[in-house]
């Protein structure tokens, strides 16, 4: 039904430049200017629709609303980022159409294989249309998928007045993957009972959990000395970070796990033989293990400066994010309608946990509302095997329309 309209509007999103910045993201939000232009083209195409309630403000937060024409409906939000992910480069995305797919590998100019028997989920889609990027860079269905869907149910709802629904807010953020996407956000301005993040992947995944999530900085400070003279003297301050990783249980990497298992990760480390940072991410589905999974840590720092006598262990952590499952619990209401439009549409959904976050977990813990996850038809995101199906862009999109539908019963 929006197939030509959905794929015109990834299409042209992708193609804009968004990587996000986690480096200056904290003190520069959005983090990079690219993110601006995404976000300067949406904003004028919700003006051209006809609504009038748009504010992109100063931080980079696209907030606009349709207002209600049905009496004592409450109203409901859909959010989606715009940046896209630094894991591979992903700017100067070349995205290539592939209008009917023949069930086989695709062969990327790059010379890259998205094979098909590693990709078990291509198989539905044969004869349909696939988006793929050139193998140079991601995608960015992550998340120009979910701003895409929203973008073409706002234009739905826009030019067919008869469709009934409450007051609708759409929330467009950017910096979603550096951690800091709700850092500058008023989470108060926001009407909703209910926000929907269309940030999933996989056709028909509902998500309603997501990891408890805690970043960690280790400093080590080491003591230098000339080579030729450093025995007895010398602390190394790289050796003491190679020590500290080494000593991560490596069954409890996110190589190593998967379904509810939590993980601890060394992310990024700099450093020389004088001084040494490390960054770690720990997630956890509960928040007990999580806090557990700091003090472990912060108990290695300490082991660290003992056995490294002279040298010096800094330790500092903070929680990025919560488990979103408890505000879902709270407003059950939230999580019916996705199942009662799912049935209205004939559509098997299936209720499956974030081994990640959105920023939803963050509205969550911030304004105590349900915030689920909708599947929006990424697969191998913050890759260059990346691809995109237009037939799960197309069910995300009559979802989010049903589900406003169901609000209205």
């Amino acid at each position: 039904m929006f197939r030509k309209e959905l794929l015109e509007r990834f299409i042209r999103y992708v193609k804009t430049d968004t990587m996000s910045n986690a480096h200056v993201a904290r003190t520069k939000h959005p983090s990079t200017e690219g993110q601006w232009d995404l976000l300067r083209m949406l904003e004028k195409e919700l003006r051209d629709m006809g609504l009038e309630d748009v504010e992109l403000d100063s931080c980079g937060y696209l907030l606009a609303r349709i207002p209600a024409n049905m009496p004592d409906v409450p109203c409901i939000g859909f959010s989606a980022h715009v940046d896209t992910a630094s894991d591979v480069m992903g700017n100067g995305v070349k995205p290539r159409v592939i209008e009917s797919y023949d069930g086989g590998d695709i062969v990327l100019k790059s010379g890259l294989v998205i094979k098909a028997a590693e990709n078990p989920e291509l198989a539905p889609y044969k004869g349909t249309t696939l988006v793929v990027s050139d193998g140079t860079t991601l995608l960015g269905s992550d998340d120009k998928s979910g701003v895409a869907e929203i973008m073409t149910a706002v234009h739905r709802l826009v030019e067919n007045p008869q469709i009934k629904h409450g007051e609708i807010e759409i929330l467009l953020s950017p910096d979603e993957e550096t951690g800091f996407g709700m850092d500058f956000f008023d989470a108060s301005r926001l009407h909703s009972t209910v926000l929907y993040t269309m940030d999933g992947g996989t056709r028909y995944e509902i998500s309603s959990e997501c990891f408890n999530a805690a970043s960690v900085e280790v400093r080590f400070k080491g003591v230098p000395y000339h080579l030729g003279d450093a025995r007895g003297r010398m602390v190394n301050a790289l050796t003491m970070l190679c020590h500290y990783v080494s000593s991560l249980p490596q069954a409890e990497s996110p190589e190593a796990t998967d379904g509810r298992q939590g993980y601890y990760c060394a992310h990024e480390a700099e450093g020389n033989v004088e001084k040494a940072k490390l960054n770690l991410l720990l997630r956890d589905f509960d928040y007990d293990a999580l806090k557990e999974r700091i003090r472990v840590l912060e108990k290695l720092a300490s082991s660290t400066e003992a056995l490294f006598r002279g040298g010096k262990v800094e330790f500092s952590s903070e929680i990025s994010y919560l488990n979103m499952g408890e505000s879902a619990r709270s407003n059950p209401k939230a999580l019916q309608a996705v199942w009662d439009a799912g049935r209205a549409l004939g559509q098997p959904l299936e209720d499956r946990v974030i081994r990640g976050g959105t920023d939803g977990a963050r509205i969550a813990a911030a304004r105590g509302i349900a915030c689920p996850n909708i599947y929006a038809g990424g697969h191998n995101m913050h890759s260059c095997c990346e691809w995109a199906a237009l037939e799960a862009m197309n069910d995300a999109a009559l979802l989010l329309l049903e589900i406003v539908n169901q609000w209205t019963k």
